[in-house]
C-alpha cells in the first residue's frame, strides 16, 4: 500500500526523517504502530527489502505484541528467502493472534520454498477449522495449489468442491473444477455437484457449462449438447460453449450442426487455426472437398509450417482426382517431415495415378523403410512394381514383405502373381497353393491383381480344388 495515499507527501517525509533519526540513534522519537506499517510498506514499494526488514525489526522491538508488525517482518524475510527466520517470526505471530489468515499463508509459502509440501498441506488443513466464509475460501485455494504442487490431484478436486459448497458462484473455483473433474476422471461426481448447484442457481452459465463438459467427458454427447444449449441461452457470447458443442456434434457425426457452432466461435473470438481446421474436417466428412480445402488453407495462414494441414489439403485434391495439385501440397508437408510415412504414401499414390511409377516406387519405398511391419506400404509398393512390369523385383520384394510382416499370406499371393506375370508358371502355382493352404479367403485379392489370371485353367483348377476341400470339411 502506498503511504502517499494516506497522507500528503510532506507529512510522510517528516515521518521518514523521524524514523531515520531513530534508526541512527540520534534521538528517541515515538513512532506509532500504524506509522511503522507505512514505513515498511514504503520501502517494499521502493523494492528495498533490506531497509524494509530493518524497519520491521525496529517496529517489532518497539511493539513486540503486535501480530501485524511481526507478520510484516515475516513477509519481508520471506521475500529475502530467509525461510528459517520467516518460520520463527510466523510462529511468534501465531501465538499472538492465531486467527490471522496471513500467518498460515506466509508459513505455507516458506514451507513450499523449502520443499516441505506435505507439512505445508498439514498447516493449511489444520487452519481450515479456524475460518469461515471468504477467509476459508482463500485457504482452500492455497491448499489446492499445494496439493497440485505435490501431485495430490484428487485432493485438488476436493478443495474446489468445498469452495463451491461455500460459494456456489465462485467463478475461479467453477473454472478450475471443470478442468480437474476431467483430469481426475471424476466427471460423474461433477455432474452431481453441478446439478445441485443448478437447483440453487438455475441461471449459472458456468454451472451449465461444467455440467455439459462432464457429460462430454463421459461421452454422453447428446446430454452435453443439451446443457451447452442452456449456456448459450443464458449467455449467447460464451464462445467456449459453442466450441465444445461443435466438438460434441462432430463426435455424433452431425457435421452440419458442428459447422454452425464452429462458425459462431469465429464470430465471437479471435480466429484460430484449430477452428478453421475443424470446420474443414466437417466439410471433408460431408464430401464437400472444395469447402474443406478453403478452410484448411485458412488454417494454414495462421501456421504455414503445420505439415499436417498441407497433407489435409492434399487429401482434398486427391479426393477430387487432382493429383498434380495434391503433389504440390504434399511436397510442402514433406519439407517439414521428410520421411513421414503418411505423406510419402500419399505422394506415392499420386504418382501412381499419374503413371509415374519410378517416383511412386521411391515414395512407397520410403514408407516400407519407416514402417516395415505394416502391410499397407508393401501392398502399394508391390502393386506399383506390378504395373511397372518389374516382375523380378516384385518377386524379391514380395518375399521381403512376407518376412517383415510376420509371414502374412497375402504376400505369397503377390509372389505367385509376379511369377505368373514373368511366365514362371511352375513356381507361381507352388506359391499359389502355399497361399491357399494358409488363407484361402484372400484369393479375391489375388484375382484383383490381374483378373485375366482366371483364363489360366491351372489356376482355376487349383482354386476349385481348395473350394471343394473346404466344402468337404464342413
Amino acid at each position: 500500500m502506498n503511504p502517499y495515499n494516506r497522507q500528503d507527501k510532506s507529512e510522510f517525509r517528516a515521518l521518514l526523517q523521524k524514523y531515520m533519526k531513530l534508526k541512527q540513534g540520534k534521538t528517541f522519537s515515538f513512532i506509532e504502530e500504524d506509522e511503522f506499517e507505512q514505513i515498511v510498506e514504503y520501502f517494499l514499494n521502493q523494492d528495498n527489502q533490506e531497509d524494509a526488514l530493518d524497519a520491521a525489526i525496529i517496529a517489532v522491538d518497539q511493539f513486540p505484541y503486535s501480530s501485524t508488525l511481526v507478520l510484516m517482518k515475516a513477509d519481508v524475510l520471506l521475500t529475502l528467502r530467509r525461510y528459517d527466520e520467516t518460520l520463527e517470526a510466523v510462529e511468534k505471530a501465531e501465538l499472538l493472534n492465531p486467527n490471522e489468515i496471513s500467518i498460515y499463508i506466509i508459513k505455507t509459502d516458506a514451507l513450499l520454498a523449502t520443499d516441505q509440501q506435505e507439512l505445508a498441506a498439514e498447516v493449511l488443513e489444520s487452519a481450515l477449522n479456524l475460518f469461515e466464509g471468504q477467509d476459508k475460501i482463500e485457504l482452500l485455494f492455497e491448499l489446492s495449489d499445494v496439493y497440485d504442487d505435490y501431485e495430490k490431484f484428487d485432493k485438488v478436486f476436493e478443495c474446489l468442491k468445498m469452495i463451491i459448497e461455500i460459494d456456489c458462484e465462485n467463478e475461479e473455483a467453477l473454472y478450475k473444477i471443470c478442468f480437474w473433474s476431467d483430469f481426475t476422471g471424476r466427471n460423474e461426481e461433477s455432474i452431481t455437484i453441478h446439478n445441485e448447484l443448478l437447483e440453487k442457481n438455475p441461471y449459472s452459465e458456468l454451472g451449465w457449462f461444467n455440467l455439459a463438459a462432464a457429460y462430454q467427458g463421459l461421452k454422453l454427447y447428446e446430454k452435453a449438447i443439451d446443457a451447452y444449449q442452456y449456456v448459450v441461452a443464458i449467455n449467447e457470447k460464451f464462445d467456449f460453449a459453442y466450441r465444445n458443442m461443435g466438438d460434441a456434434y462432430m463426435r455424433l457425426k452431425k457435421y452440419k450442426e458442428a459447422i454452425e457452432c464452429l462458425e459462431k466461435v469465429l464470430m465471437l473470438s479471435m480466429p484460430e487455426s484449430v477452428i478453421f481446421e475443424a470446420i474443414g474436417h466437417c466439410y471433408d466428412k460431408l464430401n464437400n472437398h472444395a469447402q474443406a480445402r478453403f478452410y484448411y488453407k485458412k488454417a494454414c495462414h495462421f501456421d504455414n509450417d503445420d505439415a499436417h494441414l498441407h497433407y489435409k489439403i492434399a487429401c482434398t485434391y486427391m479426393n477430387e482426382g487432382l493429383f498434380k495439385n495434391a503433389i504440390k501440397s504434399l511436397q510442402n508437408a514433406l519439407n517439414q517431415h521428410l520421411m513421414q510415412p503418411d505423406y510419402n504414401l500419399a505422394l506415392g499414390k499420386c504418382y501412381f495415378e499419374l503413371e509415374n511409377y519410378d517416383e511412386a516406387i521411391t515414395y512407397f519405398g520410403n514408407v516400407v523403410r519407416v514402417r516395415p511391419k505394416q502391410i499397407t506400404g508393401w501392398i502399394e509398393l508391390l502393386n506399383c512394381l506390378y504395373q511397372a512390369e518389374l516382375f523380378e523385383e516384385g518377386v524379391e520384394y514380395a518375399m521381403v514383405a512376407y518376412e517383415n510382416t510376420d509371414t502374412k499370406p497375402i504376400f505369397l499371393y503377390y509372389k505367385a502373381a509376379f511369377y505368373f506375370a514373368n511366365a514362371q508358371s511352375k513356381e507361381a502355382l507352388i506359391q499359389l497353393e502355399n497361399a491357399l493352404k494358409l488363407k484361402p479367403k484372400l484369393i479375391k485379392q489375388f484375382i484383383e491383381i490381374n483378373p485375366s489370371i482366371l483364363r489360366n485353367q491351372s489356376v482355376v483348377d487349383l482354386i476349385a480344388r481348395y473350394k471343394s476341400s473346404k466344402i468337404r470339411k464342413h
